[in-house]
C-alpha cells in the first residue's frame, strides 16, 4: 500500500521521483545526475586521507580526536579516591584515567573494567579506596607510541583484551581507545 502511495506522489513530480531513483533505488548515487538545489543527505568527507591503513599512525588517529577533550580530565592522582576517579568517567564519558604520581610522572591506567573488578565485585568502599590500589601500574601497563600503525595497535588492543592504551613518547601525549582505532579503520 506505502509503495502504491509513494509511486503516485512520485508521478505527480517527476524531478523528485529521479532523485529519489538515484538516492534509493540502487544504492549508487551520481552527483553529476542531480540538480542544484535538490539533492540526498550524504556523509561528510573522512577527516583522514585515504591512503591505506598500513600507512595511518596512532599520531594521526590522535589529530582526529576533539582537542577540548585534552585535559586535567585525562588523569587523576595516585592518592585520589576511587568514587572521584568514577565520577570522572562518568561525567566526561570516557571508559579509562592515566594515574600520575604526585611529581606528574606516569604511575599507571584505571579503567572502569578495575573499578568493577576491584571495588565492586570485592564489595569495598569507593570513598575510601584509594586509585593507586586499582590501578593496573606502569610496569604492567600497555601503552603505544605515536608512530605506531593503527592496525598494529589495533591487534595489540585485541590480542591483550583492552580498551584504551596510552600513547607515550617519553612523555604521556594522548590516549586512544578502540572507538578511536574503529573510527580510523572504517
Amino acid at each position: 500500500m506505502l509503495g502504491v502511495l509513494r509511486a503516485l506522489r512520485l508521478r505527480q513530480n517527476p524531478q523528485r521521483g529521479s532523485i529519489f531513483q538515484q538516492c534509493h533505488g540502487n544504492g549508487i548515487i551520481n552527483p553529476n545526475k542531480l540538480s542544484s538545489g535538490f539533492g540526498c543527505v550524504t556523509s561528510s568527507p573522512p577527516t583522514m586521507q585515504l591512503k591505506g591503513l598500513e600507512n595511518v599512525t596512532v599520531s594521526e588517529v590522535l589529530m582526529t580526536k576533539d582537542q577540548e577533550k585534552i585535559g586535567s580530565w585525562l588523569s587523576c592522582q595516585v592518592d585520589d579516591a576511587a568514587i572521584n576517579a568514577m565520577k570522572n568517567m562518568a561525567e566526561n564519558n570516557i571508559g579509562s584515567l592515566v594515574v600520575l604520581k604526585p611529581e606528574g610522572h606516569l604511575a599507571g591506567i584505571v579503567t572502569e573494567r578495575d573499578c568493577l573488578k576491584k571495588i565492586v565485585a570485592q564489595g569495598r568502599s569507593p570513598f575510601y579506596t584509594q586509585v593507586g590500589e586499582i590501578m593496573t601500574d606502569e610496569q604492567n601497563m600497555i601503552t603505544v607510541t605515536s608512530d605506531v600503525n593503527i592496525l598494529q595497535a589495533m591487534r595489540l588492543m585485541t590480542e591483550n583484551r583492552i580498551r584504551h592504551v596510552p600513547v607515550i613518547d617519553g612523555k604521556i601525549v594522548g590516549m586512544i581507545s578502540i572507538v578511536d582505532v574503529v573510527r580510523a579503520v572504517m
